[in-house]
Formats: structure tokens, C-alpha cells, sequence
């Protein structure tokens, strides 16, 4: 069935336009869909689906309850939003989402960032992910324990938006080791995920130009 996906929005066009836009990349299928908070998590607990896609503003239960519930679990969360400033955002990203997209984003974009999300990655709009990262929280301490120097470049080009395939080719390495590196990297920072390692490089200085 390809890449399992749960949508959750309280709009029935949205959902129907996610839907169409989802199914027709052929590695990717619609298991269901929910129209609040609540039904979506017992959907998602239901199905155990790879990603779901959540709108923040639902009914009963809001997005950001719902990615929180979620955090750990098998399934990773992309959230679809309105708003590019939207104060919610950012705690839905503490929270755990592997990323979010504005519901203005074109097929392609919605399409790779669940593919991102599966494979482990993040996506974030392009046009807010600089905005979003200066913003998302106030500055940290370093990590208690050291990155190494390539680990320190590892988190500098997750800083700056780059994928596991973009990080390799920039430090002549395999995208495999690039992988293990951002395991080493999370693991030390005590982040749940890139947006996680993008957030820490962000507050520490230390982002690729």
C-alpha cells in the first residue's frame, strides 16, 4: 500500500483536496480521514497509519493535543496550516511534528513532505522555514554532551533545510552515514527529530550558509 496516510481537518474541501492530491502519487494511500480532534486520534490509534496530516485549529481536540498524544509513537505528524506565523505552529513543532506545510503549498511540496516524514526527515515550507526557525524558541544551552566537529557540520546543514542526500553530497559522505549521524546528533541533544537539531543549530549559531 505504499505510505499509509490519516488526514485531519475540520473543512470536508479540504480534506477532499488533500485526498486527491495524496492519491495520486502512486506511492502513497489515504487510509481515512477525520473532521476533529478526537476522531482523529482514535483513528490514527485505530489504522496506526505512517503519517498524518493535521490542521491545528479542529473541533473538540485541537492539532497541537492531538501531535502531543502522538509524540513517540509509530506514526509522524506533518501539520497543515494556514497561517505562516501562526503562534500554534510552534508548539506543535516542540510538540514532535516532523514538520508543516501551508495549505497554499502546490502538490509536489505536500507530497514530499510525506514522503520527508516517512523516511525520517522534515519538510518545511520553504518560505517561512527561516522565519519559523529564529522564532520557534528562545535560545538553548549547548548540548551536555559534545557533537564532534563532524557532527557539529551534520547539525549546521540540518539547520539550513538540507536533506540526508543534499548533507552527503555536500560533505562527500553517503547519505547512510549522514543518517547515522543525525541519530548520534538527536540522540545527544535530546530532540525528538530535525526540526529538533534545525532548532538547536538555529539558537546556538551554528546554521550552514
Amino acid at each position: 500500500m505504499g505510505i499509509r496516510v490519516v488526514i485531519a481537518d475540520d473543512q470536508e474541501m479540504v480534506r477532499s483536496g488533500l485526498r486527491r492530491i495524496l492519491t495520486a502519487a502512486p506511492d502513497i494511500t489515504v487510509v481515512g480521514d477525520a473532521a476533529d480532534g478526537v476522531a482523529a486520534l482514535e483513528l490514527i490509534r485505530a489504522v496506526r497509519p505512517d503519517v498524518a496530516l493535521l490542521d491545528i485549529r479542529m473541533p473538540r481536540l485541537d492539532g497541537l493535543e492531538v501531535t502531543r498524544a502522538l509524540a513517540g509513537g509509530p506514526t509522524r505528524v506533518v501539520v497543515v496550516t494556514t497561517f505562516d506565523l501562526d503562534e500554534y505552529v510552534y508548539t506543535a513543532l516542540r510538540n514532535g511534528a516532523a514538520g508543516f506545510l501551508l495549505k497554499r503549498s502546490g502538490p509536489a511540496l505536500l507530497t514530499e513532505a510525506v514522503r520527508a516524514a516517512y523516511s525520517g526527515e522534515s519538510l518545511i515550507s520553504p518560505s517561512i522555514t527561516v522565519k519559523l526557525l529564529r522564532h520557534l524558541s528562545a535560545p538553548r544551552p549547548s548540548s551536555p554532551e559534545p557533537l564532534t566537529e563532524r557532527e557539529l557540520e551534520i547539525a549546521a546543514q540540518v539547520g539550513a533545510g538540507l536533506t540526508n542526500a543534499e548533507i552527503g553530497e555536500q560533505l562527500f559522505i553517503s547519505a547512510g552515514t549522514v543518517k547515522t549521524h543525525v541519530s548520534a546528533v538527536q540522540r545527544k541533544l535530546a530532540v525528538r527529530n530535525r526540526v529538533g537539531i534545525a532548532v538547536w543549530a538555529w539558537n546556538n549559531g551554528v546554521v550552514a550558509p
